[in-house]
């Protein structure tokens, strides 16, 4: 083999590896311009949300996230328990409205005699 042949190898090589980085580097710019133009819809839509009032009491909407931390122990253990009663009661009105509209007899645990 000549040696010529090997300098003719290794600019087809150099050739083939910077084209496949420019086509590389194309894509990734392409993936990048579609992220900034998704990310400028996105802010865009969320713009135009109405602002929060802040003023509002916090007996209509629930507590902030993280302020379990900072309450007292027996605050959480009965909204832990108010929560689980009232998941509790749902299911269990709901299991008696489906079985009421099936046509099936219910358990006499589910009936409200209260």
């Amino acid at each position: 083999m000549p040696w010529w042949s090997w300098i003719l190898i290794w600019v087809a090589l150099v050739a083939v590896s910077v084209l496949f980085y420019v086509l590389l580097g194309i894509r990734l710019f392409r993936q990048f311009m579609a992220t900034v133009k998704d990310l400028s819809a996105a802010g865009e839509k969320l713009g135009h949300l109405a602002p929060v009032n802040l003023e509002e009491s916090t007996e209509t909407r629930p507590a902030a996230p993280g302020s379990a931390v900072f309450a007292s122990p027996a605050a959480m253990r009965h909204d832990y328990e108010a929560s689980k009663s009232a998941r509790r009661e749902e299911r269990r009105r709901r299991r008696v409205q489906r079985k009421k509209d099936r046509g099936q007899p219910q358990a006499l645990g589910d009936l409200d005699f209260t």
